[in-house]
């Protein structure tokens, strides 16, 4: 069984991927950022972009029959590291009793430069 969840945002057509993917027990989450239609939530404030993401992944895994209790790792791409801990700090009120595998990398940009987080994950549902 393979699903694809779309958010509705224009790339996903034009770069030919969905926002998540159901195969099976697992689901895969895009790389995911504030951005709501043609609006960044949180410009400027990573803490609130790392929220409103999360949010919207959490959207993202219901709708594939998931929750945040299912996912297993998370990928956090950052444009400043040393945010980090803002960053840390949304990541654990999501994931503090569940605890999932993390990593957090620093990369020099995103396709808008108002972006200042990127988050993935991945999802295992029980059988």
């Amino acid at each position: 069984m393979r699903r694809h969840i779309s958010s509705g945002a224009v790339w996903e057509e034009r770069f030919g991927y969905s926002r998540a993917v159901r195969a099976g027990n697992i689901i895969e989450v895009a790389g995911t950022t504030a951005v709501d239609g043609e609006t960044v939530i949180g410009e400027g404030n990573i803490y609130e972009q790392t929220k409103f993401i999360f949010r919207k992944i959490e959207r993202a895994l219901e709708e594939a029959g998931g929750t945040m209790a299912d996912v297993v790792r998370t990928r956090m791409y950052v444009t400043d590291i040393s945010q980090s801990e803002a960053v840390g700090r949304a990541h654990a009120e999501f994931f503090a009793a569940i605890r999932p595998a993390a990593s957090m990398i620093e990369v020099r940009g995103f396709i808008d430069p108002r972006l200042l987080v990127e988050i993935e994950v991945t999802a295992v549902l029980s059988l």
